[in-house]
């Protein structure tokens, strides 16, 4: 069988992912044939997201990871998963930034996708609770130089949890003082029962601080989040304004979205009731 060029290594990983997920575990020589591929690239596939710690390897095939609700990944293992759609959905939800506002973004690979969106958005005022979402700023502005509309950044004090955001006391305090247009948030989970939910109890809170400092609320959070519940949750589906997803999210969730919440963004697709 000859190898399916149409595929690169993240799509395949992220299909193999998806199928493992959904039906409780697959076969290698049924991955072979889906995907088209020779058994040696689906054991190299199963491999590298056996490294991530997404999938577990079993004899003859993979099954998935159960996590438990205070399992926290680090950035880094984070970071690699989804790219595609992290990067779809930080294009589509930059669109809905405009020159001039004041805009949070919390902690998370998608949210960091979204900062590299926005450098040349003029004129922005960032307040994040990100270390990394605050370099991606910084990082420009040394490269570049001073330049008129760069935008002024406010990073909140805390403590560093392993997803290199801010949390506790400091950072809640901090926050609570602050209003701000338009808030960007990146979830560990979704689903109607918990909303919003984090396996780390001080970053729920300070997640829960940054909602109420916001006029609106944009959660951006590829499909692998929704139905994942968290340690401690903390918003309700009907807090949000606006989801914006990939096109991997199911049409069973989009109802469920559609009925909760203001408005479903899916990256790629046009919206419902939008002007052709």
């Amino acid at each position: 069988m000859s190898e399916n060029q149409n595929l690169l290594a993240e799509q395949r990983r992220s299909l193999i992912l998806d199928e493992v997920r959904r039906r409780g575990g697959v076969r290698v020589n049924e991955l072979t044939r889906k995907l088209g591929v020779s058994d040696m690239t689906v054991r190299r596939d199963l491999d590298a997201l056996a490294r991530q710690g997404v999938l577990e390897k079993v004899h003859g095939g993979a099954v998935p990871v159960v996590e438990a609700s205070t399992h926290e990944p680090g950035f880094e293992a984070k970071s690699g998963l989804e790219l595609t759609a992290k990067e779809d959905i930080a294009r589509a939800a930059a669109k809905l930034v405009t020159p001039g506002a004041a805009i949070a973004l919390s902690g998370g690979t998608t949210t960091f996708a979204l900062a590299h969106q926005l450098l040349d958005v003029p004129d922005l005022t960032v307040v994040t609770n990100s270390v990394r979402v605050a370099d991606v700023f910084h990082a420009a502005q040394r490269t570049s130089g001073p330049r008129q509309g760069a935008a002024t950044v406010v990073l909140t004090g805390g403590v560093r949890t392993p997803s290199d955001s801010l949390v506790g006391p400091v950072a809640d305090q901090a926050i609570a003082a602050l209003h701000f247009d338009l808030l960007f948030l990146g979830v560990h989970g979704i689903s109607v029962e918990a909303g919003l939910s984090t396996p780390n109890l001080a970053e729920a809170e300070t997640n829960r601080r940054l909602v109420q400092s916001a006029r609106r609320v944009v959660v951006v959070a590829d499909h692998t989040k929704w139905g994942k519940v968290g340690l401690s949750s903390f918003a309700s589906l009907e807090r949000i304004d606006t989801l914006v997803t990939d096109a991997g999210l199911p049409d069973e969730a989009r109802g469920v979205v559609v009925e909760h919440l203001r408005r479903l963004v899916v990256a790629g697709e046009p919206e419902e009731g939008a002007d052709s």
